[in-house]
């Protein structure tokens, strides 16, 4: 991890890390349990799972409201953490099964977005730290992500259903505690910092702030196009994985589910090569600004698809093509996720007005949730035209989303760039 960083940021990493590999580790077996124990047809299982992992980008915005407005951030995220930690240790009795999937999707929005506007609140105004933080933040989230499915998918496939699912109770748990005992290291919440009479109990919203909202809200749409094209990773290209490419290295096959832990794995590996990037361009006063990451972002994940449209026209030719045309659309759209998903999250903390910063990051995760709907949509094209056609219309969509981030820029920075932030850094 990147040196010269608050202490309260590496808390709250290993918090995220274990949240997200109690998450992540729970969703890995739910559509398995749902179907080889709880008995529920695929038909049944897929929408049950669609309606958790829709509710839980939905619910963060509640739980920004929750804690800018009666809580605070950090009693939101212990009442989360504990909402979680019931929600997995239910899922071991079988007719517990609903009011566990509501405990998970109440206690994800009250943790969500308290934890990420945490990790803004410890960097001062103009402070270039802030990108990577969130980027070093956002590398604990895949960590969690990718050692989740070798652990809980595991223990619940080969020991039981139960033990898997009580390893992810035991990792939220951990998670918890490591975010109590970090408390001192983190920054004061807008609701202490009111009750403390650091800031005004009643502030209406200036002229600079209806302006960094409205300018969020903007972004929000471009995001959700970028969301639509890369959530294709688990569902049109996990079946590209599955039937046109070649698994099979030195004799052994590959399984074709080992793809999920592809994007995780990298943004592990690739995460501190982008921020020590950031750190020589910021040395060199020429680091782009948020938004221009944000562009930049959506034009690799374009460009990721280009490779595809390529491995596509050689697919027609033969049954499978080599697993390196998957791997190298793999690695260009981990970098655009890295350019854009945590710089996002940043940008969010930048722009927000403090007393409702957290509201706002529930707003941002709706992108999320909008995102994966327009996903399951694009999907449904996937066998009614040549796939080349396919991966073309998902590239001019994220080479668009990008187009669309960069002719807003200069307008952008007119709205939003004064105030809180500098131009520069918007």
């Amino acid at each position: 991890m990147e040196r010269g960083h608050p202490r309260g940021l590496y808390f709250l990493f290993f918090t995220e890390m274990w949240e997200r590999f109690s998450y992540y580790g729970m969703k890995a077996l739910l559509v398995y349990y749902m179907m080889k124990h709880l008995l529920f047809t695929q038909e049944q299982a897929s929408h049950i799972y669609g309606l958790y992992t829709g509710f839980v980008y939905f619910t963060p915005f509640f739980g920004g409201l929750l804690a800018d407005r009666v809580l605070g951030q950090r009693r939101t995220v212990i009442v989360g953490a504990v909402l979680m930690a019931i929600g997995h240790f239910l899922m071991a009795v079988e007719v517990m099964f609903f009011p566990a999937l509501l405990f998970l999707i109440l206690g994800n929005g009250a943790f969500k977005p308290n934890i990420s506007t945490q990790v803004g609140a410890l960097y001062l105004p103009g402070d270039h730290r802030r990108d990577r933080a969130f980027s070093i933040f956002y590398m604990g989230i895949n960590l969690g992500a990718f050692l989740s499915p070798l652990v809980c998918g595991t223990l619940g496939e080969v020991y039981g259903w139960h033990y898997g699912f009580s390893a992810a109770g035991v990792g939220m748990l951990a998670g918890l505690a490591i975010y109590l005992i970090g408390q001192k290291h983190l920054a004061p919440d807008y609701i202490a910092r009111r009750t403390s009479g650091e800031v005004p109990r009643h502030e209406a919203l200036s002229r600079d702030d209806r302006s960094k909202i409205l300018g969020l809200v903007v972004l929000m749409i471009f995001v959700i196009i970028f969301w639509g094209v890369y959530e294709q990773q688990g569902n049109t290209l996990a079946l590209w994985a599955d039937v046109n490419t070649d698994r099979h290295i030195l004799g052994w096959e590959m399984p074709a589910s080992w793809f999920q832990a592809f994007n995780p794995a990298m943004i592990i590996l690739l995460t501190p090569v982008i921020t020590s990037f950031w750190s020589w361009q910021a040395r060199r006063d020429s680091e782009p600004s948020s938004v221009a990451k944000m562009a930049i972002g959506c034009m690799l994940l374009g460009g990721s698809f280009v490779v595809m449209i390529f491995a596509a026209r050689v697919s027609t030719e033969q049954q499978t093509v080599s697993i390196w045309w998957l791997f190298s659309c793999m690695v260009i759209l981990t970098i655009g996720e890295l350019y854009l998903s945590p710089v996002g999250l940043s940008l969010v903390t930048k722009l927000a007005p403090a007393r409702m910063v957290s509201m706002l990051m529930g707003m941002w995760f709706l992108s999320s949730f909008a995102g994966n709907y327009m996903a399951g949509y694009l999907g449904t094209f996937w066998e009614k035209m040549p796939k080349a056609d396919f991966f073309l219309i998902l590239s001019l969509l994220a080479f668009g989303a990008g187009i669309g981030m960069f002719a807003v820029l200069r307008p952008l920075k007119r709205a939003i760039g004064h105030g809180r932030e500098k131009e520069a850094d918007v």
